[in-house]
């Protein structure tokens, strides 16, 4: 898929089609304005008839274009200009796509960045029109036999009022395009029928991402993870005839002085509940209980993609959550890989057990931070719903870091506390700690579990539960966005600071 930027006359850009925004109030913008003179005031006069009511979201095709060099033009409703908001920008932004891909063209044009966004750059607008459009243009039909017809569109060309803005409008695109290979990159890894998605099945994936030069990869097999003991990982996915795997991605874009940022993902290829088997009704969406662990490969995608001057480490707890002979019980004890020992209270809190073992793993890497980003608990969804993922952390600063790349990046986390006070909810008579803390805040005490692993640096969660797929239409990619970003801007920093 390719952005080139046009800096000429819109009226005369050769396209098969042209997205244009409209307002509801004020003066056309730039671009819509020549398109307007150069047709003869067609879109002027649909506004001023009440024709085109310019909503969010609403679009309307004109399949004729008088004195232009293009056949169609795609009216899109923005609004009024006083209501512009990043989530306006992206309804519309995703209505003008979705109808685009209806009409069957190999190429389109797109007016966008002339909206004026507070506190939001052509190269933010760029990224996101580059993002967006790859996340339309995805789709998953690769085990049917009568597929969908696909969209034809090859070409979005960026229309561009201001010609000293190129550079920057390039450089959006580029990264906005990396980020959508990267999410997309996730959707198809979260999409993936469990029986063909598997531990090794993505340990294979990662093989694969490392052909790059500048990823290395090592993955531990149960063996290793055994001899390194690894008990909790071990002992989620014994009842399962897929072998459990720990994936190690390293991504080292800055120089070996740098300490590492860490993402952990986890990577439950299937969650059946084990022993405390879960109830039949949406079963086949646990599927997606492996989007943390998709989510890191997105982001090493998008890593390779861009090359950022920071090093980064990806690490996946891979393992299948299955009941049999050998399946771990509720009463069991087991011993971590830091040495704690948690007693088994459900073996469907299987996630918090392979993520400790992974973050004491991370360890070794002395790390900068550590994100760990896993579908952990229906109770974040309860609490946050679909918009929202949960963030919790052991250092306000990283936390603060993780919002503001969330709200630049439009994949936006909300911060929940971690007090002491949730603590003794793990309390066990006969280990070090349980694996649930109860009822009562839910979210909170699984992250609190968590944070008994992470003493040794910097950390934060994200709970992903609810944003991580949306039903049917599968797996959303996020937050791929949210941590691409969160390292984009360390790596800024990291340059701003070698040059000081």
């Amino acid at each position: 898929m390719d952005f080139p930027v046009l800096t000429v006359n819109p009226a005369k850009t050769e396209t098969d089609c042209i997205i244009v925004p409209v307002f509801k109030d004020g003066p056309l913008l730039s671009a819509t304005d020549k398109l307007d003179d150069a047709s003869e005031r067609l879109i002027g006069q649909l506004i001023e008839r009440g024709d085109f009511e310019a909503d969010p979201g609403h679009t309307q095709l004109l399949p004729f274009a008088p004195g232009l060099n293009t056949d169609r033009l795609l009216l899109v409703g923005c609004g009024t200009t006083d209501r512009m908001t990043p989530a306006v920008f992206r309804k519309a932004l995703d209505a003008a796509l979705a109808h685009a891909l209806t009409l069957r063209i190999d190429n389109a044009a797109i007016a966008f960045t002339d909206i004026e966004l507070a506190d939001h750059d052509i190269t933010w607008k760029a990224h996101a029109i580059a993002e967006a459009t790859l996340y339309a243009l995805y789709h998953f039909d690769d085990y049917k036999i009568t597929k969908k017809t696909r969209p034809t569109l090859e070409q979005m060309q960026v229309l561009l009022s201001d010609s000293n803005q190129k550079a920057k409008a390039e450089a959006g695109l580029a990264r906005g395009k990396a980020v959508g290979q990267g999410i997309n990159l996730a959707r198809q890894l979260g999409n993936l029928p469990a029986n063909i998605c598997t531990p090794r099945y993505l340990a294979e994936q990662a093989e694969a991402l490392g052909r790059d030069s500048a990823l290395n990869v090592t993955i531990l097999d149960e063996q290793e993870l055994e001899n390194l003991g690894a008990g909790a990982l071990l002992a989620v996915g014994r009842g399962s005839e897929e072998p459990s795997r720990l994936i190690i991605m390293e991504y080292r874009g800055a120089g070996n002085e740098e300490a590492p940022h860490v993402l952990v993902g986890k990577g439950i290829t299937f969650d059946s509940g084990g022993i405390s088997i879960k109830p039949g009704a949406d079963m086949d969406e646990m599927k997606f209980d492996m989007c943390g662990a998709a989510s890191v490969f997105g982001t090493m995608k998008t890593l390779l993609e861009t090359r950022p001057a920071i090093n980064v480490v990806g690490i996946v707890a891979a393992a299948e959550n299955m009941p049999d002979g050998r399946a771990f019980k509720p009463g069991d004890i087991i011993k971590t890989l830091k040495g704690l020992s948690v007693e088994i209270l459900n073996t469907d809190a299987e996630g918090r057990l392979v993520l400790c073992d992974a973050l004491t793993y991370a360890e070794r890497f002395n790390p900068a931070s550590v994100i760990d980003i896993a579908t952990l608990t229906g109770a974040c969804i309860v609490a946050l719903g679909d918009h929202a993922a949960g963030l919790l952390s052991n250092d306000d600063d990283i936390a603060l870091d993780l919002l503001e790349a969330g709200e630049q990046a439009w994949d936006r986390a909300w911060h929940l506390p971690l007090w002491d006070e949730y603590q003794s909810q793990l309390d066990s008579h006969y280990a070090d700690l349980a694996n649930i803390g109860g009822k009562k805040a839910g979210t909170i005490t699984a992250a609190c579990f968590l944070s008994r692993f992470t003493d040794n640096y910097p950390w934060a969660h994200l709970d992903i539960a609810g944003v991580a797929w949306n039903g049917k239409k599968g797996a959303t990619g996020r937050p791929v966005g949210l941590l691409s970003q969160y390292l984009f801007n360390r790596a800024e920093e990291i340059a701003q600071f070698n040059e000081e």
